[in-house]
């Protein structure tokens, strides 16, 4: 039989890291969950068990070194070697950069990705020691095509990009078996645009087409367990990156036309908004966000992506078909 895989999940205590311990909580694995101290973190390991899997909850905030590693020895000593790190844990900042201030810009930088680079310095310290083990960094469609009014987010998401990249050639060159993958997310209906530290004049929300948590979980489980590079979730995500390779300055001029409207609603902020930059929001806010009868529950992008043998044999048996049907109707007009 099997044995359970050990999972750690940052940021596991809301939406796309609740989502994806749900995920591999199906399996059965024994799940570390990584978040601030919070009424989200305790019901997101009740739901993990519910579901079948193991849960250790463990409350830290992922931009101490220290706490992270401290966690990791923890994780094993409790649930055993480490087999699959996912740094999610992130924050945010909803506001033109003149309106940011550097502590401001500093919190949203080390949770993202200084938290990151942490944890995959922990993950890495034990799997290299086992010559084995995977590292999920979720990314971002924004890590390769940055927006106006996040810019915090996403310099974090480029850094963890690079930070990746450089790593992943370490490996390649230390000939070791650990697995580093990076997943690019597109929008998703998450409680991240509810209690994100904003100072837009309207409610903050993700770009169009939005996207149900569960859809990016399943790309990350995916990429936990097959050896891809990246892996992007969602068309929009696609489109984003080649788009900004072939076209940047085209998508400069339309972010300049889009990129402020697409990103706020039509209600104005909620005097009792809570803020979650500095300290845990004090309730379960749940996996997914206020946008659920605007989002989808499943992409057939990443259907195809995760599916290239079948897509390409259904490619070549039409291609087939095709020529067929062709040199029968040729054959038929010569007699």
């Amino acid at each position: 039989m099997k044995k359970p895989e050990v999972v750690v999940i940052t940021g596991a205590s809301a939406g796309v890291g609740r989502a994806t311990a749900h995920r591999f909580a199906r399996d059965g694995a024994r799940i570390a969950l990584i978040a601030r101290s919070s009424e989200g973190l305790e019901r997101a390991a009740e739901e993990v068990r519910t579901l079948g899997g193991e849960a250790l909850p463990i409350p830290l905030d992922v931009s101490d070194a220290d706490a992270v590693e401290a966690a990791a020895e923890r994780v094993e000593q409790e649930l055993g070697p480490i087999d699959i790190w996912v740094n999610d844990a992130m924050a945010t900042i909803f506001s033109p950069v003149h309106e940011i201030s550097p502590a401001e810009f500093k919190r949203a930088t080390e949770v993202t990705y200084l938290g990151t680079v942490y944890g995959t310095m922990a993950a890495l310290k034990r799997m290299r020691e086992r010559n084995r083990g995977t590292i999920v960094q979720v990314g971002s469609a924004l890590a390769y095509r940055a927006i106006p009014l996040q810019s915090a987010y996403c310099g974090a998401k480029f850094a963890i990009r690079g930070f990746t990249d450089a790593l992943r050639v370490e490996l390649m060159h230390d000939k070791t078996d650990i697995h580093i993958t990076m997943v690019q997310l597109s929008a998703f209906n998450t409680p991240q645009f509810q209690w994100g530290r904003t100072k837009l004049p309207r409610r903050p929300q993700p770009v169009p087409p939005i996207f149900q948590p569960e859809v990016a979980a399943k790309g990350i489980h995916w990429a936990a367990h097959h050896r891809r590079r990246e892996l992007n979730v969602g068309f929009p995500a696609v489109k984003a990156i080649l788009g900004n390779k072939l076209f940047p300055k085209l998508a400069d001029r339309r972010l300049v036309k889009l990129g402020y409207a697409g990103q706020m609603g039509k209600l104005p902020l909620p005097d009792n908004r809570p803020d979650n930059l500095y300290e845990a929001v004090p309730e379960d806010y749940g996996t997914h966000g206020r946008f659920d009868t605007r989002s989808k529950g499943y992409s057939l992008q990443l259907w195809a992506t995760t599916h290239r043998g079948m897509v390409a044999a259904g490619a070549l048996a039409a291609g087939a078909l095709l020529w067929a049907g062709r040199r029968g109707m040729r054959a038929g007009l010569r007699r």
